[in-house]
């Protein structure tokens, strides 16, 4: 895998930019006759693949699992947020997206031609943390600042927990790393964090200190995020042969992940720099899906859709059965 130096702050121009400078073939388009090299976009930095895909790249199942497409080679590229990959999925620089269900149920409602492949992982947990000890509910955060990555399922999960809370509070786009020094030195009250490998932000910020006062698991089990695979439909129209084996692959990655469980964790141990027992509290096989589209994966996209239509981030609402992306129905209604 060749490994690109990630920016701090990628705007989506710049992506594009990158990404168009960094490819290897004569032909970098999606509907190119080759796919030679796939090309993989992710959130987070370091331009590495992780969860039961990266385990299979990391044990030498991946790309063996490819070569009868014509893949010989696998660049992973980082991005700071689900909207910078979403220009350059649509734009034709990447082949498949992995990443949080609002940016990509967001880029679907926004007319852009993609499918998804598969729901990666299910449940996903977040939660909101404080440093002021007299705060210890949502109701505390009334009219104050809550830092969230934007356009995130953590953002999703937090409007819908402070709606249900009736709580007003101003949200400031945040990265989850970088919200430390405003929660210390107040100029945000609170942040609402992930709870997922390999950025294990959540637990890494209650081993520092800082209080839990609300979360997915403990408040808002409807709330949890997922986690999807997504390609443009010029990709899969051009390389009909993908989606199928592209699933074929998760599957297995999955079954494997869950049946070698201590393995998995140690190569999530591996992955993250967050320290190893924060990495293993963050661990949780119920993340793992046992299908291409599981029932409470399809039930959480339907809440978080129906959210963002409510919400006007998805302009034009459709069917989701449209959307995934099944052997039997490779076109899109």
């Amino acid at each position: 895998m060749r490994i690109l130096r990630p920016l701090a702050a990628l705007l989506s121009a710049a992506a594009v930019v990158v990404l168009t400078a960094c490819g290897s073939g004569a032909d970098e388009s999606a509907t190119r006759a080759e796919i030679q090299t796939l090309r993989i976009g992710v959130i987070g930095t370091g331009n590495v693949l992780t969860g039961t895909l990266g385990f299979a790249h990391q044990r030498g199942a991946l790309l063996p699992a490819l070569q009868p497409l014509g893949v010989r080679n696998i660049e992973v590229f980082s991005f700071p947020n689900g909207p910078d990959l979403n220009q350059a999925l649509v734009g034709g620089k990447l082949d498949v997206a992995s990443y949080g269900d609002t940016p990509a149920l967001i880029a679907r409602g926004s007319g852009l031609q993609t499918r998804l492949l598969a729901v990666n992982a299910v449940g996903l947990n977040a939660g909101v943390v404080v440093k002021d000890p007299s705060i210890t509910s949502l109701k505390d955060l009334a009219g104050k600042k809550i830092g969230v990555p934007s356009g995130s399922y953590i953002d999703r999960y937090l409007q819908g927990a402070l709606r249900e809370a009736g709580v007003q509070a101003e949200l400031i786009h945040l990265l989850s790393a970088d919200s430390e020094a405003p929660l210390n030195n107040g100029d945000i009250a609170a942040a609402a964090l992930p709870d997922v490998n390999p950025s294990s932000f959540l637990q890494s910020f209650l081993a520092k200190g800082f209080r839990l006062i609300d979360s997915v698991r403990a408040n808002h089990p409807g709330l949890g995020g997922t986690t999807s695979a997504v390609s443009s439909q010029a990709f899969l129209d051009t390389h009909p042969e993908f989606g199928p084996a592209w699933q074929a692959i998760l599957t297995e990655a999955n079954a494997y992940a869950k049946t070698h469980w201590d393995d998995y964790v140690n190569y999530e141990v591996g992955q993250s720099k967050a320290p190893e027992a924060v990495v293993r509290a963050t661990a949780t096989p119920s993340y793992i899906p046992d299908a291409l589209f599981p029932e409470e994966g399809v039930r959480l996209l339907t809440g978080t859709k129906q959210f963002l239509v409510d919400q006007g981030k998805i302009r034009k609402d459709f069917d989701l059965e449209d959307w995934f992306y099944r052997t039997g129905k490779p076109k899109q209604g």
